[in-house]
């Protein structure tokens, strides 16, 4: 890897073609000019995905949307307790199996 310093000018101007005009970055100077464009590749592509979600309508929020019954089976079948999830019990499943007592 090389540890060359790069202009934040050239990095700022080669990094548009990458990213959106509306977001900035700022790196050190010793990112060399392959690690900023892995970077920059990696947030544009992550931006890109929440653009592409939210066309689609989708929530980043996670919910129990399809998952309450499958859960309440890992349930039963690991504790044989059993009972409904509810909406608004916590997504993730480690937590949610730790307040199962309630459902």
């Amino acid at each position: 890897m090389s540890n060359t310093t790069t202009d934040p000018e050239t990095v700022n101007h080669s990094l548009g073609d990458v990213l959106p005009q509306d977001v900035s970055l700022s790196l050190p100077q010793t990112v060399s000019d392959a690690e900023a464009a892995a970077i920059a590749a990696a947030i544009g592509a992550h931006l890109r995905d929440r653009e592409l979600a939210a066309a689609r309508g989708e929530s980043e929020e996670e919910t129990w949307q399809g998952k309450r019954w499958a859960f309440a089976g890992k349930l039963d079948g690991c504790s044989g307790s059993t009972g409904r999830v509810p909406l608004d019990a916590p997504t993730d499943q480690w937590t949610a199996a730790g307040r199962s007592d309630r459902f």
